[in-house]
């Protein structure tokens, strides 16, 4: 493959990768996208995300910027051959259940022998400490124990629990578990102590769906019930128009303001009790956003983006995936990378995100060989 490389922020950072599925990958390419040096370490037959998605795509994506190397982590060989890699690296990365990843020695206890200085960052379903402890965890039963799932069907109306359409927790945590390692190598740095890092999936994921709906169940006594009421309103979506959809957020006076003067209605604004400032839109916001929905039904998304976008209203097309490919704020800002497979073709992928002073548009490396057998 090819050996560009981002000079990027942790340029000269090593880390072994010993993650499965969507988490513990996102968070390792978070890290390779900025730089660092990642060594994926797969187990027979490969990761399970070799088989998700169309022509692995979803492999293909978790995995640019990383080299892959195969190895029986149940067997002597195997764990011998990763303790000789770790002794040169930085970091080790797992997303194993706790007694897993300690038969198979991926704790600092065993690995700190060979390398003092090695940062070990374990991703679990639960924290090791509680009754959940070892549970199996994916993506879908974190949603749902979390709340979200609940969430979702209250504020559809349906009162039926649903999943959002995404890995959202796995890549939530997997964000939360590449900063903890960051904040770990500033800790080693500053006091020559590596760490072992535990991100429990549950408790990380617990506090995304609380900080907005946990309310005023935060208060002892209570001040109030959960959910924020504007979140899980009915006519809180994409609104209609004569010929689509199109989102539009009125969030403050000024908004609402400009809208309603958009509409030859200032008037209503004053007369209208239920629209007169923020705390009485919200107490009534599904009459405040059902009128928004009737509005916006009278013209053509295209008439309302001309419209709204010079008053400065919160506004966006509603675009399907395929949208985004041809999107011109996107493919001004150099968005979409194409990256040459070892195996012929391109992948097209998303830049990393963000900027860092100094430093150009490096190419992206291409992902492990999509045949498992081939990633030695």
């Amino acid at each position: 493959m090819s050996g560009d490389r981002s000079m990027g922020p942790l340029d000269g950072l090593k880390v072994i990768d010993v993650t499965t599925v969507v988490m513990g990958p996102y968070a390792t390419r978070l890290l390779a996208d900025q730089g660092a040096e990642v060594l994926k370490v797969e187990p027979p037959g490969g990761d399970v995300m070799r088989r998700a998605g169309q022509g692995g795509a979803m492999f293909a994506q978790l995995n640019r910027n990383k080299r892959s190397v195969v190895l029986d982590l149940k067997a002597p060989a195997g764990q011998a051959a990763l303790r000789r890699l770790v002794t040169g690296a930085d970091v080790l990365v797992h997303n194993m259940r706790p007694d897993a990843a300690g038969r198979l020695g991926l704790n600092r206890a065993t690995l700190s022998a060979v390398n003092p200085r090695l940062i070990v960052a374990g991703a679990v379903g639960y924290g090791s400490n509680g009754p959940y402890a070892g549970r199996p965890a994916y993506d879908d039963l974190i949603q749902a124990a979390s709340g979200l799932a609940d969430i979702i069907g209250r504020a559809s109306g349906t009162g039926e629990p649903a999943y959002v359409p995404l890995t959202l927790s796995d890549r939530v945590v997997g964000i939360h578990l590449a900063q903890a390692v960051t904040a770990a190598l500033l800790q080693r740095e500053r006091t020559g102590q590596a760490t072992e890092i535990e991100i429990p999936m549950f408790e990380t994921f617990a506090d995304l769906v609380l900080g907005d709906h946990l309310g005023g169940l935060a208060f002892d006594p209570p001040r109030g019930g959960p959910h924020y009421a504007r979140l899980i309103s009915r006519q809180r979506r994409p609104y209609r128009t004569r010929d689509g959809h199109i989102a539009v957020l009125l969030y403050t006076d000024a908004h609402w303001r400009a809208f309603f003067h958009a509409l030859g209605r200032e008037a209503e604004l004053e007369t209208d009790p239920r629209l007169r400032d923020h705390a009485a839109r919200l107490a009534n916001i599904d009459h405040a956003y059902g009128l928004v929905g009737a509005a916006l039904a009278e013209h053509e998304t295209a008439v309302w983006l001309r419209m709204l976008e010079p008053l400065d209203i919160p506004v966006a097309p509603v675009n399907d995936v395929a949208a985004l490919l041809q999107d011109p704020h996107l493919r001004a800002v150099g968005y979409w990378r194409e990256i040459p497979l070892p195996e012929g073709g391109v992948l097209r992928s998303p830049a990393p995100v963000g900027r860092w002073s100094g430093s150009g548009a490096a190419p992206l490396r291409p992902p492990p060989p999509l045949r498992p057998e081939a990633a030695n």
